[in-house]
């Protein structure tokens, strides 16, 4: 692991396992190669996540990609967050060019930079797809946090994503089925992004409340724009955990408290059930 800027690289065991059968079948150039892609991709995360404003304590660095550990303090927007995760593929895309115009100069040999494009391509695909933590599933992530409750956003997702971890597994196994060999590579990313989404599954409840305590800077954002509030209705008797949890994203909320006749009995700003929510 090394540190710069105050951030912390290190390799993810996956991709040094890689690595190690790269340089045992005499792939050397394609290993360097390989490196250097999915450093660049991360790189293209990290410059976008700073010009957002959000600060970065690390990066793990994956055969297809990375994992970066970024701190907002709840100012960052969804759309931010698509064009952070758009970057890393941005990365891809700008190298497949490159590598193009070298080939079409005659530079580099053709193999190559043919190579080079087709690495590139299919690690920037692969990114995009719609499952947690890749690219594409923090992309879609962040789109539906616009329109549906966030604990319904982190919940769903984190869903469909474990699995979608599990078919990819599964298909990685298939070939066993008729005699075949086991898509290794395939395997070991599925298993990695399985135990990911799990895991993430399991902090729902911590990454909520996260969310809850940085709704202040939404506050502040509503009272200098002075934008509607969202109302929700409530009966007097629901839950405070199910109210909380229909909390959207860059929308400030009103709950309105009904009694059992249907009638309002109060107007409640969000932040005061936040303080009984967190005892203040």
């Amino acid at each position: 692991m090394i540190r710069i800027r105050g951030i912390s690289f290190s390799l993810h065991p996956l991709l040094v396992i890689v690595m190690l059968i790269s340089v045992l079948t005499g792939q050397f150039l394609e290993l360097l190669t390989l490196f250097a892609i999915v450093l660049i991709h991360e790189l293209g995360h990290v410059w976008a996540a700073l010009l957002a404003g959000a600060s970065v304590k690390s990066v793990q660095l994956l055969p297809f990609g990375g994992v970066a550990v970024i701190e907002d303090n709840g100012r960052l927007t969804a759309y931010r967050e698509i064009g952070i995760a758009l970057a890393g593929p941005l990365q891809n895309v700008l190298m497949m060019l490159f590598a193009a115009a070298l080939r079409e100069m005659g530079w580099g040999g053709d193999a190559f930079m043919t190579y080079l494009i087709h690495a590139n391509l299919i690690i920037a695909l692969f990114n995009l797809l719609p499952i947690l933590p890749l690219d594409g599933g923090k992309i879609i992530q962040a789109a539906i946090s616009l329109q549906v409750p966030y604990y319904s956003t982190l919940l769903w997702c984190g869903r469909i994503s474990i699995f979608a971890s599990a078919l990819t597994a599964v298909y990685a196994l298939l070939p066993l089925q008729y005699g075949g060999g086991v898509r290794l590579n395939l395997l070991m990313i599925a298993a990695f992004l399985l135990y990911s989404n799990i895991t993430d599954h399991r902090n729902l409840p911590y990454r909520f409340v996260a969310f809850l305590m940085n709704r202040e800077a939404l506050y502040e954002q509503h009272m200098d724009k002075g934008t509607l509030a969202r109302p929700i209705v409530a009966p007097l008797a629901k839950p405070l955990d199910d109210i909380l949890r229909l909390f959207k994203r860059h929308q400030y909320h009103l709950i309105y408290v009904l009694d059992d006749k249907g009638g309002v009995m109060a107007v409640v700003p969000e932040q005061r059930l936040l303080s009984s929510y967190f005892g203040m």
